[in-house]
């Protein structure tokens, strides 16, 4: 029986730059790491590589884990997805006030495609320090059938 979801999975050219990103920008706190060396077999075989070696952490907001892999052989491409691009194509966070994040995280050099809007939904898309789409979200209106509240927070 599936009971939910662990953890996603990002791919970055500087790990350390990466958790400390989402650590100042996001209050992400890094809760595990560790790598595998050339040669080992088991986990070229479950990542589809071929003598592949990296490092990673683990960070944790709240109920979401993300992994941060930086694979020191292989050759990465470099990918930009467009939104309308298959695959997963953002990280939503949920805000208080999706303003002041907005305001917050510009100043810290955040890029943003644009101010949050108005209404029930308020959002706002912008890209981490590697380019990856992360979503600002603040539900203003109880109206709305999906709230926060609606998911379980460990």
């Amino acid at each position: 029986m599936i009971r939910g979801v662990h953890h996603l999975a990002i791919s970055t050219p500087d790990l350390e730059r990466f958790v400390d990103h989402y650590q100042r920008w996001f209050g992400f706190e890094r809760v595990g790491g560790g790598g595998w060396e050339v040669g080992n077999d088991r986990i070229d075989t479950m990542v589809g590589l071929k003598d592949s070696t990296a490092t990673y952490a683990f960070i944790r907001l709240g109920n979401l884990h993300i992994e941060v892999f930086e694979y020191a052989s292989n050759d990465p491409v470099e990918v930009r997805p467009r939104m309308c691009d298959r695959g997963i194509t953002h990280l939503c966070l949920y805000c208080d006030d999706v303003v002041a994040e907005y305001e917050r995280l510009s100043a810290l050099g955040m890029h943003f495609h644009g101010p949050p809007g108005e209404g029930t939904l308020r959002a706002t898309y912008g890209r981490d320090c590697d380019g990856n789409v992360v979503e600002l979200l603040q539900i203003a209106g109880p109206e709305c059938t999906f709230q926060f509240h609606d998911l379980a927070v460990a």
